[in-house]
């Protein structure tokens, strides 16, 4: 694959291919290509195609549960009155008081299978937990990625904004004061003149270098204000540290920004996390709540929990929906994500190809597209560094006035060094390879893991609710109606000697009283 040999590091896992290479359909039941194209409206549709199989599992479920309800309603209506004949039967040689055998073997049956109902569905909640906290975490991964990458991209921009600054105040201020004082000597006045137009010519190589900002910075020339503005949305806050501001535009900028989309994503993530919590806690009280309502026979009780179990039913099977699209669009992304990167006009609008295609790649044997134009400004800077040293020794003897310009000079230059070879490491390829890396490692392992977990939940939780709201009818059907126990009260408190025979049986049976 493409990606396995463009991206260094980073192979996709065997779930990534699996997915990748599920068929494709469209609307018209046209086989489609795979291809990771979320803008297409063809691509679009296959994607609508396998969340709409778990619609088709949803109308397969309430089938199924409208089978039971109609067979426990209208098949086992004669069973009652033949269970009040056989109770009459058996009335006279029974001596407890509730239900016949035939409702305790019911009660029995029923229980057991909410029961392992109940426990599949406690499986598919830890299941669920584990799934979601592998989702949260390849997105942190993700998005400490992205901040990492906005802060390099940050000190790019801070580092150029500065240098340019540094020299545009060296040609405005002190080379014009040696300017004026080295009129009378021609030599050190076109040595002045020199550095002058080196500095320029620095200042528009550095201007030239667009990384991560808009076209319209690479013609800037000398004009610093219109350099300092392309900073403004790039500011350099460490990577560990969250941004706190939320994004007022949920349109993507252009061109790409890491900051904004790591502020996105985690905006985003905290609702899907918290969401799928509670969903968890929903499911998980249903559970426990209908094996109290079996254990006490309380029908309130599972009738609520009837309601609610309706509830996960649907949820259960709409979140898997939107999980096997999430899922199959991740591994068409995660199968070859250079390639949506360089073709995608949100990332290289104001930034070449060749450009992307370096840090993406980071191979040894490609060049760095600012090469030269590092090259050029090194040796202006030497060059400015040696007409500095020659006016040192020749002109300050001769021109005393001029030390104090000279000096301000020398500390812009040396300044100017220092940021320079900052500049060229953090324009080395490694660094941002190294993020770009990572966050594909957190997106398609760890995000890609958690998304198949927490589909595995989805559907066994929807099988598991599909048992529960099959067995539930029978459970209402053994409980004991609320007239038949008043009725077996009443009959107790009414027969006096119910108790006078029950004690009297008890102490013929010991023979020591």
């Amino acid at each position: 694959m493409a990606a396995m040999t463009t991206v260094p590091s980073y192979t996709p896992s065997l779930w990534v291919r699996m997915c990748h290479a599920l068929p494709r359909l469209d609307l018209t039941m046209q086989m489609r290509d795979n291809i990771f194209v979320p803008d297409s409206w063809e691509y679009q549709q296959t994607l609508l195609v396998l969340s709409s199989l778990s619609a088709i599992a949803l109308v397969i479920s309430l089938l199924v549960v409208l089978s039971f309800l109609i067979h426990y309603c209208c098949c086992h209506r004669g069973d009652r009155s033949e269970g009040s004949e056989e109770e009459e039967e058996d009335e006279d040689g029974s001596t407890g008081h509730g239900y016949s055998g035939k409702k305790g073997r019911g009660i029995c049956c029923v229980t057991w299978v909410a029961v392992a109902a109940v426990t599949l569905c406690c499986v598919a909640i830890g299941i669920g937990f584990y799934g979601n906290s592998e989702a949260n975490d390849g997105m942190y991964q993700l998005t400490s990625s992205l901040l990492t990458a906005n802060y390099t991209l940050a000190s790019i921009d801070l580092l150029i904004s500065d240098t340019i600054t540094g020299l545009q105040l060296s040609v405005s201020g002190p080379l014009t004061t040696m300017e004026e004082l080295f009129t009378g000597s021609k030599p050190f006045l076109v040595s002045t003149r020199n550095c002058r137009r080196l500095s320029e010519n620095v200042i528009n190589l550095l201007s030239s270098i667009s990384l991560a900002r808009s076209s319209v910075d690479a013609g800037l020339g000398n004009d610093s204000s219109v350099s300092g503005a392309s900073i403004i949305p790039l500011t350099p806050v460490p990577p560990s540290v969250a941004p706190t501001v939320v994004p007022t535009s949920s349109l993507m900028p252009n061109p790409f920004s890491p900051g904004w989309a790591a502020n996105t994503l985690m905006v985003n993530e905290d609702y899907r996390w918290l969401s799928y919590v509670l969903l968890l806690l929903l499911d998980l009280i249903v559970c426990l709540f209908i094996l109290l309502g079996l254990a006490k026979q309380a029908r309130w009780l599972l009738i609520l929990m009837t309601v609610l179990a309706w509830l996960a039913l649907f949820l259960s099977w709409g979140s898997l929906g939107l999980e096997t699209a999430t899922v199959v669009a991740l591994s068409d992304f995660c199968s070859d994500p250079n390639t949506f990167v360089l073709n995608s006009t949100n990332f290289n609008t104001g930034t070449s190809s060749d450009v992307l295609d370096y840090y993406l790649t980071c191979s040894r044997r490609m060049n760095s597209p600012f090469q030269q134009l590092l090259t050029q400004s090194q040796r202006a800077l030497s060059n400015i560094h040696t007409h500095l040293s020659s006016l040192d020794r020749n002109a300050l003897p001769q021109f005393p006035k001029a030390e104090k310009s000279l000096r301000e000079v020398q500390q812009i230059l040396n300044s100017t060094e220092g940021n320079f070879h900052q500049l060229v490491a953090l324009l080395n390829c490694r660094g941002l390879n190294k993020d770009y890396i990572d966050s594909l490692k957190g997106l398609c392992y760890d995000g890609m893991e958690g998304l198949l977990y927490l589909s595995l939940y989805s559907f066994l939780s929807a099988l598991a609710f599909t048992a529960i709201l099959c067995s539930l009818p029978g459970a209402w059907r053994s409980f004991p109606s609320d007239s038949e126990e008043y009725e077996d009260s009443d009959s107790e408190s009414e027969d006096p000697f119910t108790s006078h025979q029950d004690s009297k049986r008890f102490l013929q049976w010991q023979p020591w009283l």
